[in-house]
């Protein structure tokens, strides 16, 4: 008889399951949408208590419930470093009481909004004086075959690059990581930017140390640039190199979400860039992706993210960025751009940026009209 029992409790579940499904995992309960917030704004958002509240305010006003704060970039910190510059850090400090970053964190949790540390990772931007560059010299960033006689002639896209496969790089960029990690446990998680190859004439690759272990690991004694061995080795460092990153954050806290974005459109992406995302995704190596996708058509935007979902195992981990800064002039754009990504059945959208907000109160409004919640 009490066999009978079980059996008949486990048909009862069973039954109650098929129509009220169980959460698959954390994809489904991450926030529908969130902001881009620059360290570069003026002013910027962590340099007061003032605009730290300004900033939580509008992510409520604007149903958001993920804040993506910009605290490195261009080897400064927006932190206590003492690997990268972290003056900027010191600045803030002037006007705010306490550590800006972990009064952000207090207070937008106060609102069940998340905060996410937004690391710019394999760009120095504009940064000639980068403490790795006086560490290292050039020879840690990414190059071409073109001769080269100065740093300028590093320069890619107006920005300077970082070699994902030098090792030197990995080690230095983790400890930042690291670094950041220690300092705020209340940190829900971290999202890793510009870990890729500059896409701009996407012959890059080209250094000392990323060409001896390629010849080692692979044999090939001359490289050529069209070879797929070639390629397929430049993707796969740029995958090694998150991975690094990632192992480096969940070493310390594992419970810490770990995002990464993604260059649209896709084949921008795998062939020039070397950023196979999609594999980031596929074998949960990330936790979600936000797919950069900054067209102001929106048939262009659709077109790009429609692209994606047969490539993704499950596209609820996408969360879809848009362009706001593009489209201050442009808010029907905007507003069937951000419709479009709250209702494609990915993870939510991202609007990128704070400021762009803040400049265009026409757009936050919709933000606020819009909303699903």
């Amino acid at each position: 008889m009490f066999r009978n029992m079980q059996i008949s409790v486990l048909s009862c579940a069973l039954f109650f399951l098929s129509f009220f499904p169980v959460s698959s995992g954390c994809a489904e309960s991450l926030p529908r949408r969130g902001i881009f917030v620059m360290a570069l704004d003026e002013p910027c958002a962590l340099s007061s208590r003032q605009e730290i509240t300004k900033l939580v305010n509008l992510a409520k006003r604007t149903r958001a419930k993920m804040i993506f704060i910009q605290v490195y970039r261009g080897n400064k910190a927006w932190f206590p470093s003492l690997i990268a510059d972290s003056s900027p850090y010191k600045d803030c400090l002037k006007n705010v009481p306490e550590d800006p970053l972990r009064l952000l964190i207090k207070q937008a949790h106060g609102f069940g909004i998340e905060v996410h540390a937004w690391f710019n990772m394999l760009s120095l931007s504009k940064n000639k004086n980068a403490l790795l560059l006086q560490k290292y010299g050039f020879g840690i960033l990414t190059s071409n075959l073109r001769e080269k006689h100065n740093l300028e002639d590093y320069k890619i896209d107006n920005q300077y690059f970082l070699e994902p496969g030098d090792m030197r790089v990995r080690r230095e960029l983790s400890g930042i990581i690291e670094e950041i990690i220690r300092s705020y446990p209340g940190l829900d998680g971290i999202l890793f930017d510009y870990v890729r190859y500059p896409d701009k004439n996407p012959a890059y690759g080209y250094t000392e140390m990323n060409m001896e272990r390629f010849k080692r690991m692979s044999g090939v004694k001359i490289i050529k640039e069209e070879d797929e061995t070639w390629k397929d080795w430049k993707r796969a460092q740029v995958t090694e190199t998150l991975r690094g990153f990632i192992d480096t954050a969940r070493r310390i806290n594992p419970d810490i979400q770990v995002s990464a974005t993604g260059c649209m459109p896709i084949q921008r992406a795998y062939y020039e860039a070397f950023q196979d995302w999609t594999s980031w995704l596929n074998r949960e190596l990330v936790d979600f992706v936000i797919a950069m996708d900054y067209s102001p058509d929106h048939l262009e935007f659709e077109r790009w993210i429609s692209a994606i979902k047969n490539k993704v195992d499950d596209f609820r981990r996408v969360k879809i960025a848009v362009g706001a800064y593009k489209m201050g002039a442009l808010p029907g754009e905007f507003k069937e751009e951000l419709r479009f990504s709250e209702n494609a059945g990915a993870g939510g959208c991202v609007i990128f940026h704070y400021s762009s907000l803040l400049d265009n109160p026409v757009l936050a409004n919709m933000l606020e009209e819009e909303s699903r919640f």
